[in-house]
């Protein structure tokens, strides 16, 4: 999928952009020549926006539905403000710009910076403390919780709008779109502090019945976007008990011991197919795996031989 990309000298049409692409605002400034350019990476309901203001502009706007996350490259935001708290951003700043449900201002000072919005049920989804009954994941604090954290989610955010999301495989694999979501909603939840972090445990191990449910649910669903969340579900217990089951019985997560059951997968078509038939790229896209160099030297650990070895046995 082509970026979607708006440039414009004009802050009438500048305005009219910003609430089609976002939310309700009103915007003020131009005093100077206006010049704004967003460029927007997406993948389902994660999007990536880099975005150029080459004034000063001022911003009211409505809530926006989504985690919007706000990285500072150059320039600054001023007195922006939302739920009570108001505060400024410098580049090097990675921040929670403002609750999904609640309205935010402030001002943009002739600044660059990425916005990275998505779904707030990702987070829930990811964190799976919903399905036992309890209040969607909510993130506590604007700020993370240091400058290591910021920058380890600036990384997966850097990863996901240059390489990612502009791939064709990716835009092509349901399952690899998945998975990149999944990353994102994990990076946020060790970036920031939240609601699901601070939950106590949820008690014992799984029995082995519901251990088995899982398994089951797994091996017939290989080829479709399931997480941690979808797992504990199938399985009638709470995520932090079936990562210790997991732990307890199988020495792995459950993610780790989906993705080896997908290797498996890969496997079994790469020793059915000729090497004019299939590439090992096609196979490994097919069942999820888009980095194909970790994809490869997990195969290799895992069977001891290179995908390549096994194709052209």
């Amino acid at each position: 999928m082509e970026p979607l990309v708006f440039e414009s000298t004009d802050l009438g049409k500048t305005e009219e952009f910003l609430n089609q692409a976002y939310t309700k605002m009103q915007i003020g400034g131009g005093d100077s020549a206006v010049r704004t350019r967003i460029s927007r990476q997406v993948a389902d309901s994660v999007s990536v926006d880099r975005i150029q203001i080459g004034f000063e502009m001022s911003y009211d706007a409505d809530p926006l539905g989504k985690i919007c996350l706000c990285e500072v490259h150059s320039g600054s935001i001023r007195d922006h403000g939302s739920d009570g708290w108001q505060d400024g951003f410098r580049p090097g700043d990675l921040v929670s710009f403002a609750p999904p449900d609640r309205p935010y201002a402030g001002r943009i000072c002739r600044s660059s910076y990425t916005i990275t919005m998505f779904d707030p049920a990702l987070l829930t989804q990811v964190a799976g403390v919903s399905r036992s009954g309890n209040l969607p994941v909510r993130l506590l604090a604007h700020r993370p919780h240091d400058r290591q954290a910021a920058r380890q989610l600036s990384r997966t955010i850097a990863y996901l709008g240059d390489q990612a999301f502009p791939d064709p495989v990716v835009q092509g694999s349901p399952l690899i779109r998945a998975s990149l979501a999944q990353l994102l909603a994990s990076s946020v939840l060790a970036a920031f502090p939240n609601t699901a972090t601070t939950a106590e445990d949820d008690g014992p191990d799984v029995r082995p019945a519901s251990l088995k449910r899982a398994l089951v649910y797994l091996e017939s669903n290989l080829d479709q976007p399931i997480g941690v969340a979808d797992i504990a579900t199938a399985a009638g217990v709470t995520v932090r008990a079936l990562q210790a089951a997991f732990r307890r019985h199988l020495d792995c997560t459950p993610l780790d011991h989906l993705r080896r059951l997908r290797l498996a997968e890969v496997r079994a078509e790469l020793l059915a197919a000729g090497p004019s038939e299939q590439t090992v790229v096609a196979i490994a896209t097919r069942w999820g795996f888009h980095h194909h160099g970790r994809m490869a030297a997990a195969y290799r650990e895992l069977y001891g031989e290179l995908p390549s070895t096994t194709l052209a046995r």
